[in-house]
């Protein structure tokens, strides 16, 4: 069986939503149970010169969503720096993200293949195929995000364990 973009792109991008889906809700469980400000969050950093959680977030679902509509469209713009998200805000942008890519099919994404995209960043214009842009950018910068969320999380005492990164597997029925 041959691989398919859909498969090797929206296919892990629901997946892991799923999972970044789940552990935001599981943050915000411990949050709540231990009277911490969801709030908070939001604007923590693994590092002084890393951007903040929301920034994170923004980015799985530009890497996830924005991939594949960049894709239809012929470019890819990096999500923005200054989107103002609250805790409730980034929860409902995965949810949406995961709603947006659910729409697709398997056929109408495979049908994207061989296509021309330009990743535009200001005046610097990087040009890929539909491919090559989806399997070596977006979905690095897609688990670097989700990974980079994960870990202000883990790093701020929400519970979360492998498990919750890998989401709902695809395993053999």
């Amino acid at each position: 069986m041959a691989l398919s973009l859909y498969d090797a792109s929206v296919a892990n991008y629901l997946q892991t939503l799923g999972a970044v889906s789940g552990f935001l809700d599981r943050a915000l469980s411990h949050f709540e149970e231990n009277n911490i400000d969801p709030e908070a969050i939001v604007e923590t950093r693994l590092a002084s010169d890393m951007l903040p959680f929301r920034f994170q977030i923004i980015s799985v679902v530009q890497h996830s969503r924005g991939a594949i509509e960049g894709v239809q469209q012929g470019v890819f713009n990096p999500p923005s720096f200054k989107t103002p998200f609250n805790f409730a805000g980034l929860q409902a942008h995965v949810t949406q993200a995961r709603e947006a890519l659910s729409a697709w099919t398997p056929e109408a994404v495979n049908a994207l293949a061989g296509r021309d995209v330009v990743f535009a960043l200001g005046e610097r214009k990087l040009p890929f195929t539909a491919e090559g842009f989806l399997m070596s950018f977006s979905l690095p910068n897609f688990y670097f995000h989700a990974t980079t969320a994960y870990d202000i999380l883990r790093t701020n005492g929400v519970p979360l364990g492998k498990r919750d990164f890998l989401g709902r597997l695809k395993m053999k029925t």
